[in-house]
């Protein structure tokens, strides 16, 4: 029974994702279990209680008798959903949990910069006082670093603390980067190609998808990268992720590129901010440079690899560069990297994208020094890490790079103290709002740490 209670606590799941029936769970006769219709009337509208669409819905040819028996469509890929299903929560305990204690659980012996550990402070007074704050800072700020203090009250707390992200590589990157911190804290990594299951743990760190399993479980809650691609603009996430934590708790946002409508919230006095316009090691960001590349497109579909490019790619190499290609879908690049190994065949490379199942293989192997340069899609935009590289953009004027995208695209240059520096290319068959954007942005920022004494170049 504890195991269920366990299960239950601070969850909204159905019997059988916990391995149980309706009939088994209701003869435990659990105290203070709360159960709810999966799909319930609201007035005249459907409501889906556990991801909250109120629209597509499915009939449904069902043995459980109900005429008008349907389905949710919005989070079928978590299960079916039914009219005639049942959704289980616990309240959490009110009591800290048995991992609350006076010794600190952060291992990391680090020192702050002067805006990150202003940014650290912060981000702590909003766990104490609960509510939601955005920290916004560049790429390469160190905001992993900032959270570790907030993380670290927390636990000492004997409270929950969850980790979420759009992306599963940035989840995969953050794992072993808090389990060196928190070494004494029992870890769980959960997304969709995650081999762990749920258990109550500490510290959760999974991707935003995972957070429609749970209501009021977390007294801090942390959602890195909320800019990305899926969790921007899907309402379906953004109240998994509201319903996640306590009513007490505290929920603290993490992005490079904020979006239209939390820079109003800022603007309006609503929304907290933290702004980090620099990096850690105290150097400018590199500024991306346009460069007009034709119809590289067509180019391609030709059999031909674009001269601007093959010109560029080879200059950077002979000086013995290594280089991050960005582009915008899988086929082409596929293609593209075809070309190039006639091109470029003294020279080592390959190529990545969400589909690839040998990708983390890959991106090790970039890392490691294996490759001179790496084609990737925007899977790779955001979430890791290459030392001393160069980028080049190939079709940036693509739908497919956003503001956004190309800010991240950007900030994979430069990141390492040893190696602060690095050129971005924006190879192009037409400038574009965003494209521009992306530049301006960069350039405001540097300018911003500049003023206020955050960078020495």
């Amino acid at each position: 029974m504890d195991e269920i209670i366990n299960l239950l606590s601070g969850r909204l799941v159905t019997a059988k994702e916990i391995g149980q029936t309706d009939a088994a769970i209701n003869l435990l006769d659990i105290p203070g279990l709360q159960i709810f219709p999966a799909l319930e009337k609201e007035g005249s509208r459907l409501n889906c209680r556990r991801c909250g669409n109120q629209t597509i819905f499915q009939e449904n040819i069902c043995q459980c008798g109900l005429t008008d028996c349907v389905y949710c469509l919005q989070c079928l890929n978590f299960g079916k959903l039914r009219t005639c299903d049942k959704l289980y929560h616990l309240a959490e305990a009110t009591e800290p949990y048995s991992w609350q204690r006076d010794q600190s659980y952060l291992a990391w012996t680090g020192t702050l910069s002067d805006q990150q550990a202003q940014a650290s402070k912060e981000i702590c007074q909003t766990y104490q006082a609960g509510g939601q704050r955005l920290v916004w800072a560049v790429t390469g700020a160190g905001k992993t670093e900032m959270v570790f203090e907030a993380v670290n009250q927390a636990l000492m707390a004997g409270e929950k603390v969850a980790l979420a992200t759009p992306r599963v590589d940035v989840a995969n990157e953050l794992a072993p980067r808090f389990k060196e911190a928190f070494p004494e804290v029992t870890i769980q990594l959960l997304h969709g190609q995650s081999e762990e299951t749920y258990a109550e743990q500490p510290f959760t760190i999974g991707s935003t998808h995972q957070l429609i399993r749970f209501k009021e479980a977390f007294d801090l809650l942390i959602i890195d990268e909320i800019d990305a691609f899926p969790y921007d603009g899907d309402l379906m996430l953004y109240f998994a992720s509201e319903r996640a934590i306590k009513k007490t708790g505290a929920q603290i946002l993490l992005t490079a590129t904020p979006n239209p409508s939390h820079e109003k919230l800022i603007k309006d006095g609503k929304l907290p901010v933290s702004i980090l316009p620099a990096r850690y090691h105290r150097h400018h960001l590199p500024v991306p440079v346009h460069q007009w590349v034709g119809d590289w497109h067509s180019i391609i579909q030709a059999g031909k690899v674009p001269s601007v490019f093959k010109r560029l790619l080879g200059r950077l190499l002979v000086k013995g560069r290594r280089v991050l290609v960005f582009m915008p879908n899988i086929d082409l690049m596929l293609t593209f990297v075809r070309l190039c190994r006639q091109v470029f065949a003294d020279y080592r490379f390959e190529s990545v994208s969400s589909k690839d199942p040998d990708r983390i293989i890959k991106v090790q192997n970039m890392r490691d020094g294996h490759y001179d340069f790496l084609f990737s899609t925007t899977i790779l935009e955001r979430g890791v890490t290459f030392a001393n590289i160069d980028v080049i953009v190939l079709g940036s004027e693509d739908q497919t790079f956003t503001t956004a995208a190309l800010v991240q695209i950007s900030g994979r240059v430069g990141r390492k103290p040893k190696w602060p520096s690095g050129s971005v290319y924006f190879l192009h068959y037409g400038k574009t709002k965003a494209s521009n954007a992306a530049i301006r942005q960069i350039k405001t920022m540097n300018e911003q740490a500049r003023k206020r004494g955050l960078i020495d170049d």
